[in-house]
This record gives C-alpha cells, sequence and structure tokens, in this order.
C-alpha cells in the first residue's frame, strides 16, 4: 500500500518547514539547515526547489514575495500543524526508545 504524501516527513522536509517559520529565500533555506545541524543535513538546490514546489502545490507553504528570480516563502497554518504532529511523532519515537533501551 502507498503511503500517503506527506504523511511523514524526511529530515529535509522537517528543517525546511521549520525554517519557513519565517519568511526565507530558497538559498537562505539552504544555508540556515546547514548552520541549524551544524552541517549534519544539506539540502541541494534540486531538492529545496522540487520540495518547495510540492508545499507551495499542497498549501503548506505560501509564496510571500518575489524579487527578480528571488522567491520569498512562509509556512501556513497547514504547514505549522505538519511540523507539530511530526515533531510530536518524532517525540514519540524518542520516547519508545528510552523505554525500550531502559528496560535492557
Amino acid at each position: 500500500m502507498a503511503r500517503e504524501k506527506f504523511q511523514t516527513l524526511t529530515e529535509q522536509m522537517f528543517y525546511i518547514l521549520l525554517c519557513l517559520q519565517e519568511e526565507c529565500y530558497g538559498m537562505d533555506i539552504m544555508e540556515k539547515v546547514a548552520a541549524m545541524t551544524a552541517g549534519r543535513v544539506t539540502i541541494g538546490p534540486g531538492t529545496l526547489y522540487n520540495l518547495l514546489e510540492q508545499f507551495q502545490k499542497a498549501g503548506i507553504i505560501a509564496e510571500t514575495r518575489v524579487e527578480g528570480r528571488k522567491r520569498c516563502y512562509q509556512i501556513t497554518q497547514t504547514g505549522l500543524d505538519m511540523l507539530e504532529k511530526e515533531y510530536q511523532r518524532l517525540m514519540l519515537l524518542t520516547a519508545d526508545y528510552h523505554r525500550y533501551k531502559g528496560g535492557l
């Protein structure tokens, strides 16, 4: 059975949405994610712009400004809800890990 699109988020998706709680240009997102994760997570331009397009079509983010070729985006309420849902899912995974590891 196929997984519903955006049911869970990849690391790149999670960090893009986290960045877009503030209005950002695409290139700024790549820099912020690298800084936020101390270089552990990187997002190439192809991946970034593909995800931004998919997020925009799904109403997860909105384009807020266009200056020449530069486009600015910000997360929508739908995106905020999705980000919170993913955070809660990750916290459940972490709790399960701690319970299991503590029982060893």
